[in-house]
């Protein structure tokens, strides 16, 4: 996974880094836990084979917004985040991870 480092991408000051296409961009320095995370969702992208990934995940992130009326409650609990969130910890996560995981957290 390719980082690039930089203080516009994520826009916000919630988000420290997004994963596009499997370009990591990060605000700083990334620690363990963190590149875990966005090591899940590069296997996600890839098993959706990437534009599949962002409609899906646009898509639910609308329907989460409209179930909790809350946009961070709606981010934090949009499958693909519930997966990397609750695995992010595991650094043997990614190689041992059934493909299509993120399922198991709709």
């Amino acid at each position: 996974m390719k980082i690039i480092y930089n203080k516009i991408i994520p826009f916000g000051k919630n988000f420290y880094a997004i994963n596009l296409f499997g370009v990591l961009f990060a605000k700083g320095t990334c620690n363990a836990v963190v590149l875990n995370h966005e090591r899940i969702h590069t296997k996600q992208i890839k098993e959706l084979l990437y534009v599949p990934f962002y409609l899906f995940y646009v898509l639910e992130w609308i329907f989460r917004v409209f179930q909790y009326r809350n946009f961070m409650k709606a981010y934090r609990n949009i499958s693909f985040e519930r997966e990397a969130y609750s695995c992010q910890s595991d650094l043997k996560y990614v190689a041992g991870r059934k493909p299509f995981s993120f399922i198991n957290y709709l």
